[in-house]
């Protein structure tokens, strides 16, 4: 054939009417927590480059409270509206679920976030440098620490005001992250989220090696996490022949019968559907913290700023966990005869390593990441129950942990000596008798990290283990309980050196924080005592959300 009849082959193809492409169909009002988040977000980032540097911080902080306050209005309208039952769907071309789980962790993240941006806000912590509030955020992040750039910069008393158009980014990838309904917004989610939380480690005033350390080793460890989804990523759609959780699990339950022919050498491969799932579930692990993926969690939460650390800890778990769930409940529970023993021997893992390694921990902030590991591990009993049941009682506890979680790390923040934080335990001596109240109040939160009855986490505790134990995990409720127990030691120990201990003549002072930090505080009081003592509305409501669109 003559180069000139492929040629004219070529143009008659052309010139054929091609139908057209369809336009996407997007469910505006049903992703307007994520939209009205990312656009605030944008917002913040022109901010930065056209409003005076004398405005940039009140305007920051009054975008980001308002875009978080609205974008929960935004979820409260829609569970109003029957989105999280009757009314349930997959929006976005069936990238997005807007269901009840979606909705009830969407509602908690922006309220975590909300809280815990008041502590981001914070400026009457340190001393006044050269006549101007300073917050806890490097002066300048892109000056190298101890150089001449960085102290003029703290002379000129300029502030790290990026750090709310971040935090606005991650909150959008962790809204996004437990509504996915296919891996690759799962994983674009997973991005979003990330890399801002990466710069926010690296950002802290004091202490600026020890925090630029932790952002590397967060920003390494999160690159092996990503990696490790993504590959899953790739080996699932060789199994499933697509992304999207709903075909995947028809391909899994084998009620698929149409199968693409270039598909069809590897399609319903189950080495690739068990390696692919084994590397997605070890790249949400990694984000919830369980051992023995746990390795970045004390050192991050050590050198990250106080109140980056509170809201990582806080709404990262809750969105890693509403990931997990969707996963295992929705793409994988053909599966769970796979799974379940392989997340018995994690949860086991977790909550005892979490529990024992904590005892030996001198770091307060160290402490409270032990600490959430073992909760992680108590989380994951509830995973594991493959009930209803096991569902509402996770989204519980993720409710209460969050807001137990920012109240504590807030409390870290007023402690203070010359050099900053005081975060060794040894500096906590007698703080009972130097400052009651503040102690009190860190004395209620470790009494629920312990699980104590009349505060939330007895509550979650109770609703998690019960959860399991019906869905025939009685030995893991065993396990927990015994991890509760050697955790309730050390949480204890920290209660006994406040109120027990002599006050040392040199030993820290407590700050007297704005109004915005007591808010963060007794916001995180008021919801561990509410739902320890009248949880029954939260429950509820728990149970009433967990159902997943498929």
């Amino acid at each position: 054939m003559s180069a000139t009849a492929v040629h004219s082959l070529w143009t008659t193809a052309a010139v054929e009417p091609i139908g057209k492409i369809p336009a996407p169909h997007i469910e505006y009002a049903q992703l307007a927590p994520a939209l009205i988040v990312v656009g605030a977000a944008i917002v913040g980032v022109l901010v930065e480059a056209f409003v005076p540097r004398k405005a940039r911080y009140w305007t920051q902080v009054f975008l980001t409270v308002v875009s978080l306050a609205a974008a929960f209005a935004a979820v409260v309208a829609l569970a109003a509206g029957g989105h999280a039952t009757t009314k349930a769907q997959i929006a976005a071309m069936g990238a997005i679920a807007v269901d009840g789980p979606a909705l009830f962790l969407q509602g908690t993240i922006l309220l975590a976030s909300l809280v815990a941006v008041f502590t981001f806000a914070e400026r009457r912590l340190d001393p006044v440098a050269h006549g101007k509030h300073v917050d806890s955020f490097a002066a300048q992040a892109a000056s190298v620490p101890g150089s001449d750039a960085e102290k003029a910069a703290v002379k000129a008393g300029f502030t790290t005001t990026e750090v709310f158009p971040l935090a606005l980014f991650a909150i959008t990838g962790m809204l996004v992250f437990p509504a996915a309904n296919d891996l690759l917004t799962l994983f674009i989610a997973l991005e979003v989220f990330s890399l801002p939380l990466y710069l926010l480690c690296a950002l802290a005033r004091r202490k600026r090696l020890l925090s630029q350390e932790a952002a590397v080793k967060y920003f390494l460890l999160g690159a092996f996490s990503s990696a490790f989804l993504l590959f899953g990523i790739a080996l699932m759609y060789g199994y499933a022949g697509s992304v999207s959780y709903a075909q995947i699990a028809d391909v899994v339950d084998g009620s698929v019968r149409t199968i693409d022919p270039a598909l069809a050498g590897t399609m319903g491969n189950d080495a690739l559907l068990l390696i692919g799932g084994a590397m997605i579930l070890t790249g949400l692990l990694f984000k919830v913290g369980a051992v023995p993926f746990h390795m970045w969690t004390p050192d991050v939460y050590q050198g990250a700023p106080t109140p980056v650390t509170g809201f990582m800890a806080a709404a990262t778990k809750v969105a890693a966990f509403g990931a997990l769930l969707r996963l295992l409940y929705v793409v994988l529970p053909g599966l769970s005869w796979d799974w379940r023993p392989v997340m018995w021997a994690v949860a086991i893992v977790t909550m005892l390593g979490g529990s024992i390694v904590a005892i030996t921990q001198t770091d307060i902030k160290r402490l409270l990441a032990y600490s959430s590991i073992a909760h992680a591990g108590f989380i994951l009993a509830g995973v594991i129950a493959t009930t209803p049941e096991g569902i509402s009682s996770v989204l519980f506890y993720l409710l209460a942990y969050s807001f137990v979680t920012i109240g504590a790390f807030a409390v870290v923040t007023l402690v203070r000596d010359a050099g900053g934080e005081a975060t060794h335990l040894s500096k906590w001596a007698g703080l009972g008798r130097r400052s009651p109240l503040v102690a009190a109040v860190f004395a209620v939160f470790l009494l629920a990290f312990a699980g104590i009855p009349l505060t939330s986490g007895f509550t979650g505790k109770f609703a998690v283990f019960t959860a399991a134990a019906e869905g025939g995990a009685g030995a893991l409720v065993v396990v927990g309980v015994i991890s509760s127990a050697i955790a309730a030691f050390f949480y204890i120990r920290v209660i006994v050196l406040m109120f027990f201990s002599e006050p040392k003549p040199e030993g820290p002072t407590v700050a007297v924080p704005s109004p915005l930090t007591m808010t963060t505080i007794g916001v995180g009081v008021a919801v561990t005592l509410v739902l320890g003592v009248a949880p029954q509305y939260f429950l509820d409501l728990a149970s009433q959300a967990g159902v997943f669109v498929r």
